[in-house]
């Protein structure tokens, strides 16, 4: 019940503090960003500037997750051929993760066109309520971790029920991927951290010791959904069914911001999408807009690294920026997604992260981003290698992100 009353008390502040803020441009302070490039060499950049780069935002920011020791193993535990009416392939993967004796699951749940006459690609990406709420399929294991409570989808004592399976089915077109002849790959990301903060006493945080090397202030809930994700992708490269040389990681709020750290990280990752990532993910720290570093890291403490907490109201002193995470991205096609009412995520941030990011791309020889103006609503931007669009609504994973997130792989990775 502990467990259950934090994590309700840390929704709730969220919600509560958002509502109370007043978005005004017109307030943002005066920053100056820190240069990205040495030079504009890209071995330079490759060997050099990107690790670095890489172990700033380690230190500073996102913290990480010492999995040296740490045994994963894959086991398919269902396979339904005829799913979704005979149009997909259902898969259920069990990850474990092992160490010292002790054992952490995470299922993967995988769907894939049926008859495909070849490997296909597909989009990974972590799900808030559980595997069984994409999609109302009997088939699907319910969740048996930790789940946020809520009265929208009838999960009571942290505990989710056959009453919410499906219930997120609207943010997971399955069917629309399946038919575009994409799969898609999901994690709970409960199973890797429960996203509140008990000390990173459970989720795959529970296998660690003294012994493995690490400072307790160097680990964050970011790092273990990071880790997951490219855990998803190592079971990935060894099913034959799955184009591994086109898997697009997408992520919504915070698992946004753990999708850019993991496509950061892992450059297996071939496409990085981040849907209103927000502070943290894709908007610029130093505007100051909506959600702030001294507001998420009060409201959330787990999310990032323990250092990360000194740059509260400081964030003209980091040594980094968002802009510099999307960087790290270079070359590979990029995907940031705002939404009008959204103010909370500063989409005008988000927007201009990718605009700065563009010094990498175009040393690459890609066009960037030409203009530090957004477009308009609902009218979705593409230059080269990276895309963007703000659409009208409010903060979440809808159809029409779905639908432009399709286009730019199609584009990309010349499905048409």
């Amino acid at each position: 019940m502990k467990f259950f009353n934090i994590a309700l008390c840390i929704l709730m502040a969220h919600i509560h503090v958002s509502a109370q803020v007043i978005y005004d441009e017109d307030k943002v302070p005066a920053y100056q960003l820190p240069g990205i490039l040495e030079s504009q060499s890209v071995s330079q950049w490759e060997s050099d500037r990107r690790p670095e780069l890489l172990r700033l935002f380690e230190t500073t920011m996102y913290g990480r997750f010492p999995s040296q020791n740490i045994t994963v193993s894959f086991e398919v535990t269902d396979t339904d051929p005829r799913a979704l009416a005979g149009k997909a392939i259902r898969k259920n993967v069990v990850m474990s993760f092992s160490k010292g004796g002790k054992t952490v699951t995470a299922d993967l749940l995988l769907y894939l066109p049926a008859g495909s006459s070849g490997p296909v690609p597909v989009f990974l990406g972590m799900n808030f309520y559980g595997n069984h709420t994409i999609q109302p399929d009997p088939g699907i294991p319910i969740t048996q971790s930790f789940v946020l409570n809520s009265d929208e989808f009838n999960i009571r004592n942290n505990t989710a029920t056959e009453a919410s399976r499906g219930v997120r089915v609207g943010r997971w077109p399955v069917e629309q991927l399946i038919d575009r002849g994409y799969g898609l790959a999901t994690i709970f990301y409960g199973d890797l951290d429960p996203d509140f903060d008990d000390g990173f006493q459970n989720g795959v945080h529970a296998l660690l010791d003294k012994g493995d090397g690490f400072e307790p202030g160097e680990l964050s809930a970011i790092s273990a959904w990071s880790y997951g994700l490219s855990t998803a992708m190592d079971y990935l490269v060894t099913d034959t069914q799955v184009d591994a040389a086109h898997v697009a990681v997408i992520g919504h709020s915070r698992l946004g911001k753990a999708a850019l750290w993991a496509g950061a990280l892992d450059q297996r990752f071939s496409m990085v999408i981040s849907n209103n990532s927000g502070c943290g993910g894709a908007a610029l720290s130093r505007r100051r807009f909506g959600e702030t570093v001294e507001r998420i890291n009060t409201q959330f403490p787990h999310w990032f690294c323990d250092a990360f907490t000194s740059f509260n109201n400081r964030e003209n002193e980091l040594p980094i920026d968002q802009h510099m995470l999307l960087a790290l991205l270079a070359p590979r096609p990029v995907y940031v997604a705002s939404a009008e009412e959204d103010q909370w995520a500063d989409p005008r941030g988000e927007y201009l992260s990718l605009y700065h990011a563009s010094e990498v791309y175009k040393c690459y020889g890609e066009s960037g981003i030409g203009s530090d103006e957004m477009p308009g609503v609902n009218a979705p931007l593409r230059a080269g290698s990276m895309g963007y669009h703000i659409r009208t609504g409010a903060h979440d994973l809808t159809g029409y992100d779905w639908a432009q997130y399709l286009e730019f792989a199609d584009y990309h990775w010349k499905r048409k």
